[in-house]
């Protein structure tokens, strides 16, 4: 049966509607989950979810401290046909206001320290042989074409190609890094975008991101950036995410 993989980032802890079947606590070469991986349906799809909160459940763990390679390793293991990842973020580009969906094209990492890649050194993992993988194009065309339909016949406000900047976290942006990743052409900024989509490719996993703008970025506004912000829009913006997924699913 096909099975997709949705990785849940601030806001989306749990998926309200997801009829679980099973729960996998995995273990992996990368060591233990965050969160058991949900697998069940959304209704009106028979395409399995497996869904897993990438914070943790409840939201704990900061964006630098995720264990990435464990969490994408652990769906791969479970035979997944590809990882949506959703993510809020701060827009930056003219016209992203809170509450709009964005799937990016491209994505600029401005991590550091992370376990960024599978190649640590060690010999546990013989089926992952050292090769420097091309990122040209760092999410599947494909899963991102696919998603992009779902939400134009749902007649979601989505902007279709943008370029993501992944930042350490976890704290905000200065309005003067604001004013720099605008400049280096980014259009929204988030702090786990990065090393996810590597790792996804490293693994051979299709992988695409939805993006919920929760905030103007640091300096675009007179209001200052709160939780509360971002906690309402974040709730306005999660209803369209549903949607999206439901008809993608439905559309498999």
């Amino acid at each position: 049966m096909l099975k997709y993989g949705l990785i849940g980032g601030t806001g989306l802890s749990e998926l309200a509607g997801l009829q679980v079947t099973t729960e996998h606590d995995c273990e992996t070469p990368y060591g233990i989950l965050a969160h058991p991986i949900s697998e069940g349906q959304l209704p009106g799809s028979e395409t399995q979810l497996l869904f897993l909160p990438r914070h943790g459940r409840p939201h704990r763990i900061p964006p630098h401290k995720i264990n990435y390679r464990a969490n994408l390793f652990a769906l791969r293991q479970l035979g997944v046909a590809g990882v949506i990842a959703v993510n809020a973020v701060g827009g930056i580009s003219p016209g992203l206001l809170p509450g709009r969906l964005v799937i990016p094209d491209q994505i600029i990492d401005y991590t550091w320290g992370r376990d960024h890649t599978l190649h640590d050194g060690e010999d546990h993992l013989d089926e992952f042989p050292l090769e420097h993988i091309d990122m040209s194009w760092p999410y599947d065309q494909s899963l991102r074409e696919s998603l992009i339909e779902s939400a134009r016949s749902q007649q979601l406000d989505v902007m279709e190609t943008a370029t993501y900047a992944a930042t350490q976290g976890p704290r905000l942006e200065t309005a003067a890094e604001i004013k720099k990743l605008a400049g280096d052409g980014c259009d929204v900024v988030g702090m786990t975008g990065m090393p996810e989509a590597a790792l996804a490719r490293e693994m051979g996993l299709a992988y695409a991101s939805v993006c919920i703008v929760v905030n103007p970025a640091a300096g675009l506004s007179d209001q200052p950036i709160t939780m509360a912000m971002i906690e309402t829009n974040l709730a306005k913006g999660i209803d369209s995410v549903k949607a999206l997924l439901v008809e993608f699913l439905r559309a498999q």
